[in-house]
């Protein structure tokens, strides 16, 4: 019996777990094989290129970087992000704000622009963690039907001409959950129906450079007239390591202000020393090369898991193969429900995770997202051979 006190607000009362928590809670099991958590190969991080990161600033830095700082982020850091990102969209320092890691990004563009009861359109499905961050900030979510190209235009013009949205959230690079790219010409429609409509783009583009085949499509925030009216998230987490916590946003005008100040009664400020320790890897070592490793053994474990999946999934049942990214999307159809399905998948000793918390409305319960990059071709092979033993396939 919960014998507490306190009186919990409306939007945490009938929170009793979240998917998030339950993905991490089996992060760390030596008895699970997991492909549930978009969680990098601690193998591939470059420990060695951010242990002189961080003995660099300790050693040279100690006062500053242990020490309050401002909200935006440090000076160098920033510099370094809008030039990286300056590779696709001119950006200057002073319209990217630090971000403790790329979730913090998410609640905060939910705290700066919506007031309870507002529409936020999604993708269908969507990254379950924005479901989660927008929701908590009071929206009303509307999913945009969407096939394997991303949304659908005429959809998304219906939906914003329905619901006057306070935004639209995209993961057009490799999205999570389902691995899908938007490509350029489809790009080109939904930014032609943003301007149109003046309704602002938040895009998230944490897996873009981890490309596997085909050529990079630039952000929707870089075609003509788009940069004005969308935040572009960012991360360190999935090209670096995500420990560090670091990521950014990139926008311009009134709304850097609003996030800055949201940040600042969130946080104050991202950890210093991290913020110094990034900006020393980016100053001083070679992240595509890092990025052209990871990529290299991302491509193969991706591979295992899409044709070891092929092999043993049962008839009228659908896996992709995406173009780079962390993530690969399963549709067994019928009366499957992954989620019912999960403990005896658990007790098999793997793990994944269900489709339905990446829907906004109308799940569909017969699918998953199952990420590949954690393990070797090797234990992705023994996690599928548990997996096919928990579905009987």
């Amino acid at each position: 019996m919960n014998t507490s006190s306190f009186r919990l607000a409306n939007r945490f009362v009938d929170v009793k777990s979240s998917p998030v928590r339950d993905i991490l809670a089996v992060v760390g099991r030596e008895d699970i094989i997991s492909f549930a958590g978009g969680i990098p190969d601690a193998e591939l991080f470059e420990a060695a290129d951010f242990a002189a990161a961080f003995d660099a600033v300790l050693s040279q830095q100690a006062a500053r970087a242990l020490q309050y700082a401002t909200t935006q982020g440090e000076p160098e850091l920033r510099e370094l992000l809008a030039a990286r990102l300056s590779r696709q969209l001119p950006t200057t320092a002073d319209q990217i704000q630090v971000t403790s890691g790329s979730q913090e990004g998410l609640f905060l563009a939910g705290m700066a622009l919506v007031d309870p009861g507002d529409v936020v359109l999604v993708e269908q499905p969507t990254y379950l963690a924005a479901v989660q961050a927008f929701s908590l900030a009071g929206a009303r979510l509307v999913s945009v039907p969407s096939d394997d190209h991303g949304v659908l235009p005429e959809a998304l013009a219906a939906a914003i001409a329905e619901h006057a949205p306070k935004f639209v959230y995209l993961v057009p690079n490799f999205q999570n959950p389902t691995g899908r790219t938007m490509p350029a010409s489809r790009r080109e429609q939904v930014a032609d129906i943003l301007l149109r409509t003046r309704t602002p783009l938040l895009e998230d583009d944490p897996y873009g450079a981890l490309r596997f085949d085909g050529e990079p499509v630039p952000p929707i925030a870089s075609l003509p007239g788009m940069a004005a009216q969308t935040v572009l998230q960012n991360s360190a987490s999935k090209i670096m390591a995500p420990g560090v916590r670091i990521g950014w946003l990139r926008a311009e005008g009134d709304i850097l202000r609003a996030l800055e100040i949201g940040k600042q009664a969130v946080g104050l400020q991202s950890a210093v020393t991290d913020q110094l320790a990034v900006a020393h890897y980016l100053a001083n070592c070679d992240l595509d090369a890092h990025i052209a490793r990871v990529t290299s053994a991302y491509r193969v474990r991706r591979d295992a898991m899409v044709d070891g999946l092929r092999a043993v999934l049962p008839a009228g049942a659908e896996v992709n193969r995406p173009e780079g990214g962390m993530f690969l999307w399963v549709r067994l159809g019928g009366a499957v429900d992954t989620a019912e399905a999960l403990p005896r998948a658990l007790a098999a000793g793997v793990a994944y995770v269900p489709g339905w918390p990446f829907y906004a409305a109308e799940p569909d319960h017969s699918t998953m997202r199952l990420s590949y990059v954690t393990n070797t071709p090797e234990v992705i092979a023994e996690g599928l051979a548990r997996l096919a033993r928990a579905f009987g396939w």
